[in-house]
């Protein structure tokens, strides 16, 4: 007995877009490296997601240009106030060292 339909019978189904918080998968790795630098990130600071943020951005924004999310707001993703100049990881080395900070 079988439970299904037959192929030939078209019921008008249409897909739905997936819900805010799911993307598709990226099955072509477009954005793998911004994935793998981020994942290597959270590694080296033990799971702690702060010191990669921007690589976090980055990644995010890789996947808005190419169509695997929808694109949003940096505010409504928590990465507003992530600036492209700040360094990548935690660690001070990265800081400029002429800084007054580093005086």
């Amino acid at each position: 007995m079988s439970f299904g339909r037959p192929p030939s019978i078209n019921i008008g189904f249409k897909p739905n877009p997936p819900d805010r918080g799911s993307f598709p998968l990226d099955h072509y790795g477009e954005c793998k490296e911004m994935m793998q630098a981020y994942m290597s990130c959270l590694k080296e600071n033990g799971s702690e997601s702060t010191p990669c943020r921007l690589l976090s951005k980055n990644y995010l924004d890789c996947r808005m240009q190419k169509g695997l999310m929808e694109r949003d707001d940096w505010k409504n993703l928590g990465l507003a106030d992530v600036d492209k100049k700040q360094p990548s990881s935690g660690d001070s080395s990265t800081a400029n060292p002429t800084s007054p900070q580093n005086k």
